[in-house]
């Protein structure tokens, strides 16, 4: 049996900071690493062996929050190997441990820490998204390294093509296997461009491109049933709907745009938004089918249009994420209310309007400024000269035979 436990040694001198170590116990052997934190003895809560945290106003909390955060991914980081240590060899070597665990939290090109400040650093500039999705590699890459951090020097061909295949044996797509690989890439190359390792262009035998997918979408017909259900003892169900058809109204609105609409947005018979994903300000006509969603709800107190978040206290993102997993949830369950075999989701309606307006023929120019695809190079020539009434009628025309 081995005990692994974060213990606080105070400072010999009254009233400066003490140190956090961890101490292995294994057969009567005793290690202790020290961390690289210290803290003063009233932010040490003996009983739980944890750091107490003060209020957010506290000039200590940052720190404090930072270092009970480490220490955490720390101590399941030892853990972790003691039971590989285990496995591997039937025993516990402590002193080989402690030799692995102790450079690394120092280290300057330590992978994993390197790529905890680009997350940070995200947060600050204010790419909340870009810093999830770099937190979900990095959550991925230490589950595949079972908790062994290394330095950029070790990342090899050899290890990138362990990672993929690692990836794909959990059940991930090329696709999503691409996602992750592209976003250590990026990471790698900071590093090369920073001096901590050379290039020694470890991604050249993994895939780091983008497989077509098939492109979901439903017909008018689809959208009708949707729209038709008799969802009113199913208030989850009929909010989720209406979502839908609010996202499809607006041609094809993200849920992060529907979620931070603002009820200012609203003028003149015109609902005017910044894509969050590209900055991209568009403006659509305010329709009565538009209306007809914004009359069954009640957004309360809220700057928001919609009531999808309903307090303002610093939750604003959960409230966005946890209500578009439920909204997504209740969309499968409306697929199979109308016997539809494709799992639905948000992400249909997009693709929807746009190849519904295919249909009707109106022109690929009108459909790309529909969507807000200005970035797009191969259609940009046109977009210039498209007027946004043109969108509008477009978007009249589709939504006429509802």
């Amino acid at each position: 049996m081995t005990s692994i436990k974060l213990k606080f040694r105070p400072s010999t001198t009254f009233g400066k900071e003490g140190s956090l170590t961890f101490q292995l116990i294994h057969k009567r052997s005793v290690q202790r690493i020290t961390s690289k934190y210290k803290i003063f003895a009233e932010e040490w809560n003996e009983k739980t062996g944890r750091i107490i945290l003060p209020s957010k106003s506290s000039p200590r909390y940052t720190y404090l929050a930072s270092a009970k955060s480490d220490l955490k991914w720390e101590l399941g980081r030892l853990k972790r190997m003691v039971q590989e240590s285990k496995k591997t060899t039937g025993t516990v070597n402590l002193n080989e441990i402690a030799a692995t665990l102790s450079p690394c939290p120092d280290t300057p090109d330590s992978v994993f820490n390197f790529i905890r400040k680009q997350i940070q650093r995200k947060k600050r500039i204010g790419k909340i998204r870009s810093s999830e999705t770099y937190q979900s590699t990095l959550k991925s890459f230490i589950y595949f390294r079972k908790g062994m951090d290394l330095t950029f020097d070790l990342i090899d061909a050899e290890l990138m093509e362990l990672y993929e295949a690692w990836l794909l044996k959990e059940g991930l797509t090329r696709n999503t296997t691409s996602f992750y690989i592209r976003i250590l890439r990026t990471n790698y190359k900071l590093a090369v461009e920073k001096g901590l390792t050379t290039d020694r262009h470890p991604f050249k035998h993994v895939y780091c491109g983008m497989d077509k997918t098939v492109k979901r979408s439903l017909t008018l017909d689809g959208i009708r049933k949707i729209k038709k259900l008799d969802l009113s003892k199913k208030p989850g169900l009929g909010f989720a709907r209406d979502l839908f058809l609010f996202s499809f109204y607006t041609r094809g609105m993200s849920f992060i745009d529907m979620a931070y609409l603002k009820k200012t947005d609203l003028s003149n018979g015109c609902l005017t938004y910044r894509r969050k994903k590209t900055g991209q300000l568009l403006t659509i006509e305010w329709t009565k089918q538009m209306q007809g969603i914004l009359n069954k709800y009640q957004s309360g107190d809220t700057q928001y249009l919609l009531p999808v978040i309903t307090h303002e206290d610093g939750s604003e993102r959960k409230q966005y994420q946890s209500q578009m997993r439920k909204t997504n949830r209740y969309l499968k369950e409306i697929a199979h209310l109308i016997g539809l075999s494709m799992p639905l989701s948000l992400y249909y309606t997009r693709h929807s309007w746009a190849t519904i307006a295919r249909g009707k023929h109106v022109p690929l120019s009108i459909i790309s400024e529909g969507l807000g695809h200005d970035s797009e190079t191969t259609t940009q020539i046109y977009l210039d000269s498209i007027k946004s009434n043109e969108v509008d009628k477009a978007n009249r025309n589709i939504l006429k035979d509802l």
